[in-house]
């Protein structure tokens, strides 16, 4: 009896013990985690073609319409003059802007002309004994000489014997010799061709100058020139004369009128762009500001507007089909704003993404937000 007690009790412990291994495993099994699928929220605008009003709106630098650099054709040293050659010092017409040391050059100049004067009073002689009828222009010619004053034309030859006469006493040599030593000696001073300002200065008195050196930049500061660059394909709405309104974008209560002035004939091949130049007549602006000019279009049939950061490389819009999911669209880019593109090619009540969703690709399914 007790052998067949001890017996069952072992049967048990052999089934516990296989009872409790296979909770032990079934405890040690992980759970598959769930799987969740997040849908991305889109906002979307329905396309309704219509007029949308088209107005050219450009940035651009202002830049100077009469601007020169300054450059030495001769060598010497600066000498000061009235005014300190510095940037902001105003000049006005026909000012001396820089002074180079020409005594040496002057008194070649001098002698040069001194042998001119001496060749005419040479040949008066002659002429008076060959050539009557020529000798009282040759006569006052001589008389006007000045040796201080810019030279006269010399008298015209009534003939061609005269002419000749004129030619083998090798006057016209010494003439335009002494001409072509009298423009050099000019190139000494530069003068002021027009009211204006330095906006740079590169040298000082007393330093050398050598020819072909740049010596600064002198502008008319009371007009100037907003260069824009417009699509070709706005370009037909842009004409000479064209008022524009031109602010600062900085400070839009300040505004300004101009006129277009200029439309260059050729078509930047890399934007396809063309530059157009808008006059203003301001002399409290200022070379180099960031000026922003709105030009009144035309108006495009057909057409939407929409955030410019919907636009996808540049000719392609994400749509939205009838299962929810995103798809690319081919579109013609009409007109660019700073926030803003009017497309063509969409039909009419097509659901347009209008933000962009971060890593958004064909295919994907999204929630439309109502």
């Amino acid at each position: 009896m007790r052998a067949y007690v001890t017996r069952i009790i072992a049967i048990l412990v052999v089934v516990g013990a296989f009872y409790g291994k296979g909770l032990i495993e079934d405890s040690k099994e992980k759970k598959k985690p769930v799987t969740t699928v997040n849908i991305p929220t889109a906002t979307i605008l329905r396309a309704a073609n219509k007029i949308v009003p088209v107005s050219i709106i450009e940035s651009g630098l202002l830049s100077a319409t009469y601007k020169i650099d300054l450059y030495s054709e001769v060598q010497g040293i600066m000498e000061p003059t009235t005014k300190e050659f510095k940037p902001g010092a105003t000049f006005k017409k026909g000012a001396v802007l820089v002074r180079i040391k020409s005594d040496d050059y002057y008194a070649n100049l001098q002698a040069q002309k001194s042998v001119l004067q001496n060749l005419v009073t040479s040949i008066l002689p002659d002429i008076k004994l060959d050539y009557a009828e020529a000798y009282s222009k040759w006569d006052q010619y001589l008389k006007n000489f000045d040796m201080d004053e810019p030279l006269q034309p010399l008298p015209v030859p009534g003939s061609d014997k005269e002419k000749f006469f004129l030619t083998g006493k090798n006057l016209y040599t010494t003439y335009y010799n002494t001409r072509n030593l009298e423009i050099v000696y000019l190139k000494y001073r530069l003068i002021a061709p027009f009211n204006g300002v330095l906006t740079e200065a590169l040298v000082t008195p007393g330093s050398l100058i050598r020819n072909g050196q740049k010596l600064g930049e002198f502008i008319d500061p009371t007009k100037y020139e907003l260069e824009l660059s417009i699509s070709r394909t706005l370009i037909p709405a842009v004409v000479i004369g064209k008022e524009v309104v031109v602010t600062n974008p900085e400070n839009p209560a300040q505004e300004w009128i101009g006129k277009v002035s200029r439309i260059n004939g050729k078509v930047d091949p890399q934007t396809q762009t063309i530059q157009v130049f808008v006059q203003l007549d301001q002399p409290h602006l200022k070379e180099g500001l960031y000026l922003e000019a709105k030009i009144s279009g035309q108006e495009k049939l057909n057409a939407i507007e929409l955030p410019r950061n919907s636009l996808i490389d540049g000719n392609q819009i994400y749509v939205i089909n009838a299962d929810t999911s995103l798809e690319l669209q081919q579109i013609a880019v009409i007109h660019k704003t700073r926030k803003t593109i009017i497309v063509q090619g969409i039909k009419d009540q097509t659901l347009i993404l209008r933000n962009p969703i971060p890593g958004a690709y064909v295919g994907m399914k999204v929630l439309i937000k109502k």
